[in-house]
């Protein structure tokens, strides 16, 4: 038998497909029907007034709905934080203009490995290799 800390309250508990505690779990449930109860009701509710009223966090209403367990497509108003500004998004991980800049980035430092590589001086800048020792 698989024993476990519970990553939410810390108790010891036996291994199970979800990585929690029984109680957790039955917790996190009772949430989750809370939150689409009140959704029923108040299909405008933003995230911020849907966690007021519901007393459940928006970092777990937010796991809510990427795990598509709710939908943002009959709350018009349900939006959730970008992972890396904060900014509010109906869908993804990161808005748009953090995706944007994200992929300039990592373009960039394509651009940059390949300039690198092709400018032979710049190769082995300040690195030892074992080979080198015997080349001399």
């Amino acid at each position: 038998m698989n024993l476990a800390n519970c990553p939410r309250c810390g108790r010891l508990f036996a291994a199970n497909f979800k990585d929690m505690c029984p109680n957790c779990i039955k917790e996190i449930e009772h949430e989750y029907e809370k939150c689409v109860q009140y959704l029923r009701e108040e299909k405008g509710a933003t995230i911020q007034e849907l966690s007021e009223a519901t007393e459940v966090s928006i970092k777990q209403i937010t796991r809510f709905i990427r795990e598509g367990r709710i939908s943002v497509m009959n709350a018009p108003n349900l939006m959730y934080p970008c992972e890396v500004c904060g900014t509010l998004i109906r869908e993804g991980h990161m808005c748009d203009s953090c995706r944007s800049r994200l992929t300039k980035e990592l373009h960039q430092v394509i651009k940059d490995e390949a300039n690198k590589d092709a400018d032979p001086k710049k190769q082995g800048d300040g690195t030892y290799r074992v080979v080198d020792k015997f080349h001399k």
